[in-house]
């Protein structure tokens, strides 16, 4: 463990290196260190490289306007997945804040695009982007809680969520339980308890991957970026972050997660996405015409089939969550 934890806390991931500070080893926000290292998560690796792509906006007389984009303004998620949606989603995982004006640009951009108005949202990309703006420190203008009630209305009968349209939930949507799970317990009210405790139960009954007739594969692979696809890491994330860690519904799904550790500690990177695995009928997941106009561009972080420090980092949160919680 120490071996891999000096790995994580390597120089030239700044983000990786504050998120193992705080979350593994439990430093506080103020020690220099922690405080050090995340100013510099802007300045170098993954996240600078992601702001130098930014576009400056749209240049109207003098100044500079519409800013915080990438790709283009008018279609803010397309292409998947080079676009502002999914970078930005990116840009929160890795430690930044509304604090960067760079990042504050686009909370702005997306909470007046995607939550101004209800007419607006859609399940998968509100509740994304809602978490997002939770976990960016940004909700000047109320609109995450109007936002999360709508949520709650979607909640289907057995518990759970659907992008499209069913009577049932699955399993692939659970950006509704990750928005609440980030969330102070300290703002949430009764409908909020009750919707998570319904959710939460929807993935225990299933010990968070039996649906349908026989084992989806891309469920038992692990990604980044996440965007909006589902697998056992992402189900044990969100699982335990509501404190569910100690319950038995989620053993296999923890079993698994621990058989694929290496010996040297480390976690390799599956996939990334679109996984569509080739059991799966056509469907509005395609990434190809004529479900999807723009095809997908695969987006990374780290070399598919190596090993990853973003999926150890997870791995070791979770296991971590769970060993508090018994």
């Amino acid at each position: 463990m120490r071996s891999t934890i000096e790995w994580l806390l390597e120089n030239n991931q700044p983000s990786i290196r504050y998120q193992t500070l705080t979350s593994l080893l439990d430093r506080s926000a103020n020690d220099d260190q922690v405080r050090k290292t995340h100013s510099e998560i802007a300045k170098r690796g993954w996240a600078k490289d992601i702001l130098d792509e930014q576009l400056p906006g749209i240049r109207v007389g003098n100044t500079w306007q519409y800013q915080g984009y990438w790709h283009n303004y008018t279609l803010l998620n397309r292409p998947k997945y080079i676009s502002t949606v999914w970078k930005f989603l990116v840009l929160i995982d890795l430690g930044l804040t509304a604090k960067n004006h760079h990042v504050r640009n686009t909370c702005v951009l997306l909470s007046d695009r995607y939550l101004k108005r209800k007419e607006n949202y859609h399940l998968c990309m509100t509740a994304n982007i809602s978490r997002a703006l939770i976990h960016a420190g940004y909700d000047e203008h109320d609109r995450i809680r109007p936002a999360l009630d709508w949520l709650i209305s979607q909640q289907k009968e057995g518990g759970g969520w659907h992008c499209f349209e069913s009577s049932k939930g699955t399993l692939d949507c659970w950006e509704p339980l990750s928005a609440f799970s980030v969330l102070p317990k300290s703002r949430w009210n009764r409908r909020m308890k009750k919707s998570v405790e319904r959710g939460s139960e929807f993935y225990l009954e299933r010990k968070l991957f039996r649906e349908g007739s026989q084992k989806y594969a891309a469920w038992f692979r692990f990604h980044y970026p996440v965007h909006y696809y589902y697998d056992l890491l992402v189900g044990l994330e969100v699982l335990s972050s509501l404190g569910y860690g100690k319950d038995p519904r989620i053993k296999f799904a923890l079993d698994f997660l621990r058989k694929r550790q290496r010996s040297d500690g480390r976690w390799i990177i599956d996939a990334v996405h679109p996984d569509i695995s080739k059991d799966l009928p056509e469907t509005s997941y395609s990434s190809v015409p004529p479900y999807e106009p723009f095809p997908a561009i695969p987006f990374r972080l780290e070399k598919v089939g190596k090993p990853s420090k973003i999926i150890t980092l997870r791995a070791l949160q979770v296991l971590k969550r769970v060993e508090e919680s018994c």
